[in-house]
């Protein structure tokens, strides 16, 4: 492991975590997936007032069901020794965290972070368009990924979107990020997000910072 990657494994360890097996993560991936579903439901259902209240009571015993086995702390971040950070309760890519769509993000040979998705109705800002707020996340953490890629990872220390064009639902889309230049501790990196149509909707320069202990 770098240097680099040994402060960043450092951070990741400040904070204890629960071990969580293959199998486990595997299962509650599972349970995830389905309460998205269901919570993309809530936006959309044309049920009426009663079987909404039947609903939610089953939920609420559902959820009572998992309180009662007790809480533990979220699981932490994982570097392996090629450097790639998973982190399985990402709001972006955690296979555990309802709100991440989630996406897979690959790195090809020249370093650059992509990644194609589609994002449903729960990501919505604008009619029928993704929240601007939506799009950054997605360009920070792919590239942040970049960053890592590049060998100099580092905590996101400036971000500044341009938003081209609206980002369409319903669709393929896809992400891109590189790093382009590094300065000391200091890594930059240029995102973007395609629409369909090969247009770019939002583009990004990111400032990532390597911690120096």
């Amino acid at each position: 492991m770098t240097g680099a990657w040994a402060a960043m494994q450092r951070v990741f360890e400040e904070r204890d975590r629960q071990d969580v097996d293959e199998v486990r993560i595997a299962g509650l991936a599972e349970l995830a997936a389905r309460v998205r579903e269901l919570s993309e439901l809530v936006v959309l259902t044309r049920a009426g007032q009663d079987e909404v209240a039947a609903v939610a009571g089953e939920v609420e015993a559902l959820t009572r069901r998992l309180a009662e086995a007790g809480r533990g702390v979220p699981p932490g971040a994982r570097v392996d020794e090629g450097g790639v950070v998973r982190q399985i309760g990402s709001p972006v890519t955690g296979e555990l965290n309802v709100l991440a769509p989630p996406i897979e993000i690959g790195v090809l040979p020249d370093g650059t972070a992509r990644s194609e998705f589609t994002l449903g109705v729960l990501y919505e800002g604008p009619p029928g368009f993704v929240h601007g707020g939506v799009s950054a996340m997605v360009l920070d953490h792919l590239s942040g990924v970049a960053a890592s890629a590049n060998g100099t990872p580092g905590m996101t220390a400036g971000l500044d979107l341009r938003y081209r064009r609206p980002t369409p639902l319903h669709v393929p889309l896809v992400a891109e990020a590189k790093a382009v230049r590094v300065d000391g501790r200091k890594t930059f990196v240029e995102s973007r997000i395609l629409g369909p149509d090969g247009q770019v909707t939002a583009e990004a320069t990111a400032v990532f910072i390597m911690p120096s202990r």
